[in-house]
């Protein structure tokens, strides 16, 4: 049985935050050929890791002379914790940080048997020869010394949880609102239909297939307004006059929705901003066409293909 102060339970956990940091952000940076920062904070730990490690050392416990116990006990608790962040995070932030939904044999996409087969290996490596190094490194520290650098650690990472936390808040309302102009965009599209359907004679080459980026909307909507001013000026009619106003208004209340979706999606905080660039791999299932537009906001990519076609 493990006995540690709770300054110690503490120092090994941001020790394992760590090292999953360091082991996380490198595969993710070579995968991806840019350097990565990893993870839901800022600095360098990954709490997910250091939960990990904490869970595996206490399932291990009761089986440690059976190292296949060892084992089935890391693959269980281990997985359990990934399941549960993963839904607790989903809830909170509307957002996947990780996604196994392409991964054989996964459930939710928020666990997959590669990830806890791999999680019971940990434990076995972890428990028999990782924590016995670490152990004595973090006994070899004076009391007071390790006392002194654990509380400077939790109010450092405390702080930057503090941050990442209220950036991960904000972009779900970010996502929500975006969300909310798309379908403000999509009404003043449908409603151009309409007014649009009873101007012209015939509209069969109209096409009424369902429009999921935000751009194609838009250029369906000035296509519309488009239209509408060319059958004003070469066919007017009493009609035309009777929906003119409403057009009108529509025009404007397009203006300040496209606005409003620009000045959202810019991604101007730092926090905001370099969360999304530290999870590439983020998904949503309710707003995944508002993430990606943050993404490429984020990494620049909208930007660059905007100077392209310049």
């Amino acid at each position: 049985m493990y006995s540690y102060t709770i300054i110690q339970w503490l120092f090994f956990f941001y020790v394992y935050c760590f090292m999953g940091w360091c082991v996380e952000s490198t595969y993710v940076s070579i995968h991806s050929r840019q350097l990565t920062n990893r993870g839901f904070i800022r600095g360098p730990f990954l709490p997910l890791y250091g939960s990990g490690a904490i869970v595996m050392l206490f399932v291990a416990m009761p089986f440690k002379d059976k190292l296949w116990l060892v084992y089935l006990a890391g693959c269980v608790g281990a997985t359990a914790l990934e399941y549960v962040t993963g839904v607790v995070m989903e809830a909170l932030f509307k957002v996947r940080y990780w996604d196994y939904s392409e991964m054989k044999f996964q459930f939710q996409g928020r666990i997959c048997l590669g990830s806890s087969i791999a999680w019971g290996f940990c434990t076995v490596i972890l428990t028999r020869f990782l924590h016995v190094l670490v152990e004595k490194m973090v006994f070899a520290i004076p009391s007071q010394v390790l006392t002194v650098m654990t509380i400077l650690m939790t109010v450092l990472i405390g702080a930057d949880f503090a941050l990442s936390f209220k950036a991960a808040i904000d972009i779900r309302s970010l996502l929500e609102k975006m969300k909310s102009t798309k379908e403000e965009l999509v009404h003043i599209r449908k409603r151009l239909d309409a007014i649009m359907t009873s101007a012209e004679e015939s509209l069969g080459n109209r096409k009424d297939a369902i429009v999921e980026s935000v751009d194609e909307i838009k250029l369906g909507i000035e296509d519309r307004f488009e239209r509408f001013k060319n059958l004003a000026r070469t066919k007017p009619s009493e009609y035309l006059e009777s929906v003119k106003e409403e057009v009108l208004e529509l025009v404007k209340k397009y203006t300040v929705d496209v606005e409003i979706r620009s000045r959202l999606s810019s991604i101007r905080d730092f926090f905001q901003r370099d969360l999304i660039r530290s999870n590439p791999s983020m998904t949503s299932d309710q707003y995944q066409d508002c993430l990606e537009e943050l993404k490429q906001n984020a990494s620049g990519k909208k930007e660059e293909s905007k100077e392209k076609k310049g």
